[in-house]
């Protein structure tokens, strides 16, 4: 029987038979998924799991098909991947201009930790103004909705944009992304209000949810303060910078790293590639660099 997972507690999981429509409460068989890779969690909300019931409304998980995309994260306490979401459509990056203020480094990494999906852009509390700063997202081909869930400025919309679609909401605490989804989808999530002193959010979402309702389907997924983007293939993060993709190097894989015969500082003076954008990109790729075992790490300067 195939199971969708509809949310993940402490390897405790809603999951929605595919043939026969309803709920069951699931775990994994033997406590451990055989997989060529080792993650803090092996099933997400999203997977689509193979299994069988073993009561009224109990059953095992014995397997999980693959994934055709996900946002997925680095773990630092845990020091492996994390994936959140899985098998979305697109994912929802939700930022605001003020409170708390936009971080496009923060979205830059959002962005890197998506695969296999389209990704766009949500500036919620737009009533508090929008900051100038996704303006070049927008020209780098990233949808860019401006929405405030407050005055529901702009919810139509985004609505039109997520129609048909499952969507993985992700975003930094206190963005108002669970306000969001309520006003989106007329659900309940937690919410609560930015810390006065750090002018951060607080955490209301503790785990990630799939909800959905008249044609549309989210991932509600807990809000970060920070996100590190997840240890892969170093060349994988070049696809979160389209900008980067009109670069011909002197060599074929050239990763814009510093390498001789790199074409992307010229491209930077000739106001092609935005600076802040390709430093963003060099610390992505620092931080991989650091999770890599000592002997495997290149001769970079």
């Amino acid at each position: 029987m195939h199971f969708q997972i509809r949310r993940a507690i402490n390897n405790i999981y809603q999951a929605y038979s595919l043939e026969e429509g309803r709920l069951y409460t699931a775990r994994i068989k033997g406590k451990v998924l055989q997989k060529d890779e080792v993650e803090y969690n092996p099933v997400a909300v999203g997977d689509i799991a193979i299994g069988e019931p073993y009561s009224a409304d109990e059953a095992l998980i014995t397997a999980i098909e693959e994934r055709h995309s996900a946002f997925r994260r680095w773990n630092v306490k845990k020091e492996m991947n994390q994936t959140i979401a899985a098998n979305q459509d697109q994912s929802a990056i939700v930022v605001s201009s003020q409170s708390p203020p936009f971080r496009p480094r923060f979205l830059d990494r959002a962005i890197a930790s998506s695969s296999g999906c389209r990704v766009i852009i949500v500036m919620n509390k737009a009533d508090q103004g929008i900051d100038s700063g996704i303006e070049l997202y927008g020209r780098l081909g990233f949808p860019v909705v401006c929405v405030s869930a407050r005055t529901g400025e702009g919810l139509e919309e985004l609505k039109a944009m997520l129609k048909g679609r499952v969507t993985a909401f992700v975003g930094q605490s206190g963005v108002g992304k669970s306000t969001l989804i309520n006003a989106l989808m007329g659900s309940e999530q937690r919410t609560g209000e930015v810390s006065w002193k750090y002018n951060r959010g607080r955490h209301t979402t503790n785990h990630a949810l799939y909800i959905e309702n008249d044609g549309i389907a989210v991932i509600d997924t807990p809000g970060v303060r920070e996100i590190e983007v997840p240890f892969e293939d170093e060349a994988l993060v070049k696809e979160a910078f389209p900008e980067l993709s009109g670069a011909v190097c002197q060599y074929p894989g050239c990763l814009h790293h510093g390498e001789e015969g790199c074409s992307v500082p010229g491209m930077i003076e000739r106001g092609e590639v935005d600076e802040g954008r390709y430093e963003s990109y060099l610390r992505i790729l620092q931080s991989l660099e650091k999770r890599r075992p000592f002997y495997l790490r290149s001769r970079r300067k």
